[in-house]
């Protein structure tokens, strides 16, 4: 092989592995940022993994919503009418939480099946649904519920 072949080759050689050494760190660190969606009947059913931030959303099951009297503490429970999956969450609620309403909230689930948000979603206005709750109603059976008119 004459000298210039072979200093071509190894040219195109360390571009080509200079390429997937790249690729291979960016696919490494989009695969870390990646929260994948879980209802809370796929979390019962033990398909959630546990320590890796996921997404959690459903409903907001009525009379579920605890706070704590001296921290901002809250634990509610979220449903998608299958199954319930417990929430606690440490901050401040976005002002459209409510009970009877879809969320979605990113966080960890921890050994004992409770996820440990450190962010909660609520819906935009009285009708709106975050896609995948109303996908996950929809996969259950049900549907969601209209909200009662305030005024």
């Amino acid at each position: 092989m004459n000298p210039l072949r072979k200093k071509r080759l190894i040219i195109i050689l360390a571009i080509l592995v200079g390429v997937g050494a790249a690729v291979g760190l960016a696919l490494s660190a989009l695969q870390q940022n990646i929260n994948l969606f879980y209802t809370p009947t796929q979390i019962a059913n033990g398909e959630a993994p546990h320590d890796t931030r996921i997404r959690a959303g459903g409903m907001v099951e009525k009379g579920s919503l605890q706070r704590s009297s001296d921290s901002l503490d809250v634990k509610f429970i979220v449903t998608d009418f299958n199954k319930s999956v417990t929430i606690t969450y440490r901050g401040i609620l976005p002002d459209l939480f409510r009970e009877g309403q879809g969320i979605v909230a990113l966080g960890k689930l921890n050994a004992d099946g409770v996820v440990v948000a450190d962010e909660v979603l609520a819906k935009h206005d009285e009708k709106y649904m975050p896609p995948e709750v109303t996908k996950a109603l929809k996969d259950s059976g049900q549907t969601a519920p209209t909200p009662a008119k305030e005024g």
